[in-house]
């Protein structure tokens, strides 16, 4: 169910690949291309390298972790099976972080080390002592479960699901700390209040199922249990540990990168919806080059066109809130500007904006080009499809279809309770009565044919408009909550369902899906915002949104990879792909300050990009392993 308040809350074209084959030289331990070089002390390459070993043996899959300044720039690569680890060429000399991560050990770390081809650093990790220790590394996805199971109905775990997961993590550290029945009962007030509207009878379940869920002589043993009859997270595969994973810190505690593009000119642009804020980072600068915008507000009040009478919250700034962008034919870049009830274009060249007010609906959600440069987007409050096409100024609405005259109803007269909200609280009853399923309009993209496609959250539908004479058709989907969805190159359309934790496939031409569940344990814990499909490949993206993880999918053999993430609390929600293949996501928790170091990162993977150990000299008969070990 969701409510009004809880909607409040270009693809470019790619160069073909080239694929450089490893050696044993040194120039060739990694990508140069990934690290932008600074004039060198030496011509020898700045690695990192060694092996990581509890009580004399490897430890496999472990993320080793370096950090550089201030915001950070972050690099992550895996351990092997022998415990080795080789960092790509680094472009600083001295001052970095190095962290070494395994669930089931303890954390090491090293401060202010300085990368070299001559000396290796190699760590010795200590297990976790208690089962409570252990329990705190689990990603949020194994503290949620312990609440699903407090539910019998299906239907229960799949309200709470689409409503308590929405824009955090449910189970990461802050959310999971035990709690009275009484400040459960207040939490899920407050938490209605800010949009997670759920019913009265679920509601009345829900301060005994998380007081006992989350009640530690009922937590432990059951996650303590999982260790035992096998890690519950399991070290990487081979494949997965090819990967190699950078991060970097942008906007601040406040932020939240929501979505991200890659612009064909290499560099990344996020949208921050609490600060009004367009960021870009150019990565091919040594630490990343960083610069923000603030979106022009008008004459908008805090709040935008959802202005309340009730309390604001004390870190929002939105006036407008960005919420969506991509990239034009000009290579401008357009935004949605959700609580505006605008879109916005922004001039890559000249750094200026223009804004285009709406001419119907509210709450303009996810955009998307088709072939002649027109923008189509979905409006999440009021239940339609619109276009806007750039060189006429244009627009065209579509109303989709609602289930019952009750939704019809409210979505007719939703402009007249915005007027009403501005004067007179209505959050706070709302948060106490029973929730209303609402369509709402969310994923949306083209079609090879030009139809334009689109998914309706919570009424288990897709549907397609066809751009020149806007008739509707409908389909119901076999899963519950589809999301954010995207079309393969042979016209293949994917979705994720965010409650049910599957992975979907739409043929068009059979009119018939297909659903594979993500295997992420404990299954069905996972809860997926996003996709996007990399057209070279065919391989399917998709956001580990509650595990800490991307996920990928390959149709050929129907094979799944799971890459965990550094950072804990890794709120995943848009993903992109540049040039060179590498996938781009970021990690958009809200609060903020529940992400593990308290602010917002964008992550780039390169599925191939690690340095083997395997190939590399510094690893042969005689190389200086144990030179750390002063």
């Amino acid at each position: 169910m969701i409510s009004l308040w809880q909607i409040m809350g270009a693809r470019t074209l790619r160069c073909r690949r080239t694929t450089v084959a490893l050696t044993l030289a040194f120039a060739a331990l990694g990508p140069l291309c990934v690290f932008a070089s600074s004039a060198a002390d030496s011509d020898a390459p700045r690695v990192f390298f060694g092996r990581i070993t509890s009580a004399g043996e490897p430890v496999v899959g472990a993320l080793v972790t370096f950090s550089h300044g201030e915001p950070a720039h972050a690099v992550t690569v895996f351990s092997d099976e022998q415990g080795r680890y080789l960092s790509p060429p680094l472009a600083f000399a001295s001052d970095y972080d190095v962290r070494v991560r395994r669930i089931g050990w303890k954390d090491a770390h090293r401060k202010g080390e300085a990368p070299s081809a001559t000396r290796g650093l190699s760590f010795e990790l200590e297990r976790v002592d208690t089962a409570a220790e252990f329990a705190e590394q689990l990603p949020a996805n194994h503290w949620y479960a312990l609440v699903l199971e407090q539910l019998e109905e299906p239907a229960e775990r799949a309200e709470l699901k689409q409503q308590c997961t929405y824009c955090h993590q449910q189970g990461n550290w802050a959310t999971r700390r035990e709690r009275t029945r009484e400040e459960w009962e207040k939490l899920l007030v407050l938490m209605g209040r800010r949009g997670a509207m759920i019913s009265q009878s679920l509601r009345a379940k829900l301060p005994d199922a998380f007081t006992a869920a989350y009640a530690p002589e009922n937590a432990l043993p059951k996650l303590l249990a999982a260790r035992k009859a096998g890690s519950p997270v399991p070290p990487p595969t081979a494949v997965a540990r090819r990967a190699l994973i950078e991060e970097w810190d942008l906007g601040g505690r406040a932020s939240t990168q929501h979505d991200v593009m890659v612009h064909p000119d290499g560099r990344l642009y996020s949208v921050d919806g609490p600060q009004d804020a367009l960021h870009r980072l150019d990565p091919s600068i040594p630490g990343g080059e960083r610069k923000s915008w603030t979106v022009p507000r008008g004459d908008l009040p805090p709040g935008g066109v959802f202005a309340s009478s009730g309390r604001a919250t004390s870190t929002s700034n939105s006036h407008v809130g960005p919420h969506s962008l991509q990239t034009a034919p000009d290579g401008s870049i357009w935004i949605t500007l959700a609580i505006g009830n605008q879109l916005a274009r922004f001039d890559t060249l000249n750094e200026t904006w223009t804004i285009h007010e709406l001419a119907d609906g509210i709450y303009p959600h996810t955009l998307r080009f088709d072939g002649t440069g027109r923008i189509w987007y979905t409006m999440a409050a009021t239940n339609h499809v619109g276009m806007f096409d750039p060189e006429t100024g244009e627009q065209r609405h579509v109303r989709l279809p609602a289930r019952t005259w009750a939704q019809a109803i409210i979505l007719r007269v939703m402009p007249l309770l915005l007027k009403i909200g501005s004067y007179i609280d209505i959050r706070g009853s709302a948060a106490e009565g029973d929730g209303i399923k609402m369509p709402v309009p969310y994923g949306i993209d083209i079609a090879p044919d030009g139809g334009v496609w689109f998914s309706q959250l919570n009424e288990r539908r897709i549907g397609r408009v066809d751009p020149e004479t806007l008739s509707l058709e409908m389909f119901e989907t076999p899963f519950e909550t589809p999301r954010r969805l995207r079309f393969d190159a042979k016209g293949g359309l994917w979705i994720p369902s965010f409650s049910e934790s599957l992975l979907a496939h739409f043929d068009l031409e059979m009119r018939e899906f297909r659903t594979w569940p993500l295997p992420v344990e404990p299954l069905g814990s996972e809860t997926p915002y996003a996709l996007a499909v990399d057209r070279e490949t065919g391989s399917v993206w998709i956001c580990g949104t509650n595990s800490d993880s991307m996920i990928r999918f390959e149709p050929e053999p129907e094979r799944f990879t799971v890459y965990p993430l550094p950072t804990r609390v890794t709120y995943t929600r848009e993903v992109d792909f540049d040039a060179q293949g590498r996938v781009w996501t970021s990690n958009s928790n809200g609060p903020t300050w529940q992400i593990e170091g308290g602010t917002p990162k964008v992550v780039r993977i390169d599925p191939t990009g690690a340095p083997s150990p395997a190939t590399s000299p510094l690893f042969a008969k005689g190389a200086p392993l144990a030179a750390n070990e002063d």
